[in-house]
Formats: C-alpha cells, structure tokens, sequence
C-alpha cells in the first residue's frame, strides 16, 4: 500500500489517502515468449539448410536438427528456461523501480514501513523480482503447454485441437486492452458535462 502525507493549502488542509501500486504479475506480456522461440527457431532453420549437405556439415546440422526438434525434451525444456529468463530480463528492462520511487517521493507518497529514496527502490525491486517469479513461471507453462499436448497426444484428436500458448495470451490481452479502452471512452463521455 501507497500512502500520502497530509497537505496544507491555504487555510484548508488536505487529508492524505491511501493506494496500492499496480504491479503486474506478468510485467513482460508475451516478449518473452517471442524471444525465447525465436532463439529456438533460428538454429533450428539455420541447421535444417544446410542437412541435406553430406560429410561434417550434413551430420552436425542433422544433430542440431534433432537435438531442436520441437517435440523434443530439449527443446520444451529450452523453450521453458528461455521464457522465463526472457520474462526477467524484459521485466528489468521495462521496470524501473528507481524512477518508481522518486515519483513516489515527489508526489508525497511513501510505503509504510520504508524510507523514501533507495530504501523503496531496493524494495520495488525485491518485491517486482518476487513477483516475477510466479509470472514467469505461469508464462513458461502457458508457452509450452501446447507442445507439451501434442506431444502427448500426437496422432489423437486432442493434438489437432491445441492453441498456441502465445495466441492465447494475445487474444486475451487484445479483449482485455480494449475493454479498458471502452471503458475509459464511458468514463469520458459521463464526465464531458462536468468539465464544460
């Protein structure tokens, strides 16, 4: 929780509130999900050039073909380190919890408990890198998931059947973003009298 001091203006003095600071849980979105296939993809073509080529070349490209079959062990485990690595550095790249702090600070705001300046940077930062962790962890699962399907039920029904763990979370972050659009469209259409 965010809580702000009280201010005097004038004569009248202004009760300070209380808020929370929206973190997400999944601060990165599907990045990491793009990152981390596309690190497996590109070997992965690379290699499937150069197989039908014979001697060393044809071998080791075959080798790295199969070490990154996409049904494979590796791949799925590769696929699952990279996301979540991907889901931290993105988050560290997106996240600044040092300017989080100073606008807390500017602003008057400051978290129970904790000294505004570094004290609150260090903390966002322990509790977005805490919070980081279910994310990409859940991000993971969500990625290899389908993989994780089809490969199981290769040659069923069930395989043809399996959305994509990156469409999924597209499609619900676009309906998400646009329901905040639309609602944000009323909100403004109800106030334009009040502002007139």
């Amino acid at each position: 929780p965010i809580q702000y001091a009280s201010r005097v203006r004038g004569r009248r003095m202004y009760q300070g509130g209380a808020t929370f600071l929206p973190l997400r849980v999944n601060q990165a979105g599907v990045i990491p999900i793009i990152f981390a296939i596309s690190i497996l993809a590109f070997p992965f073509q690379i290699a499937s050039y150069f197989a039908a080529s014979g001697g060393l070349v044809g071998d080791t490209a075959i080798g790295i073909t199969n070490f990154l079959n996409p049904q494979g062990p590796a791949y799925i485990v590769g696929y699952f380190l990279l996301t979540v690595g991907f889901t931290y550095f993105y988050t560290a790249f997106t996240f600044k919890p040092d300017e989080t702090a100073d606008q807390l600070r500017k602003n008057g705001g400051f978290i129970p408990g904790i000294r505004p300046g570094i004290p609150t940077r260090d903390y966002l930062a322990r509790v977005v890198f805490r919070i980081s962790l279910a994310g990409a962890l859940f991000l993971g699962l969500v990625a290899v998931s389908p993989v994780v399907i089809e490969a199981l039920f290769r040659g069923s029904i069930v395989a043809g059947f399996a959305l994509g763990g990156t469409a999924l979370l597209i499609v619900v972050s676009v309906v998400v973003e646009t329901m905040k659009q639309i609602e944000a469209q009323l909100m403004m259409r109800n106030y334009e009298g009040f502002i007139k």
